[in-house]
C-alpha cells in the first residue's frame, strides 16, 4: 500500500521531496506524509478533494487486503 501512495504522490507533486511514515496502531496502518509546507496545499487540494480521493483509493486497497488504513499530513 505504501508503494501505491508513493506513486500517487509523485504524480501529484511532480517531485520526490516527501517522506511517508508508516506506523501501526491496533491493527490499523497509519500513513503520515511529511513534506514542505508549500506542498501541503497541493496534497489537500481545493476543498479537501485531493486528500479525500487519496484516502478513498487507499481504503479500497485496504479493503481488498482486509486491513484498516488512515492517512494524515504532517509538516
Amino acid at each position: 500500500m505504501k508503494d501505491l501512495l508513493d506513486y500517487l504522490l509523485k504524480g501529484i507533486l511532480a517531485e520526490e521531496e516527501f517522506d511517508i511514515e508508516e506506523t501501526e496502531d491496533a491493527g490499523r496502518i497509519i500513513y503520515t506524509i511529511k513534506t514542505d509546507p508549500k506542498n501541503v496545499g497541493l496534497i489537500i487540494g481545493k476543498g479537501g478533494r485531493m486528500i479525500k480521493s487519496l484516502r478513498n483509493i487507499l481504503k479500497v486497497r485496504a479493503t481488498l487486503e482486509k486491513r484498516a488504513v488512515a492517512l494524515n499530513i504532517g509538516e
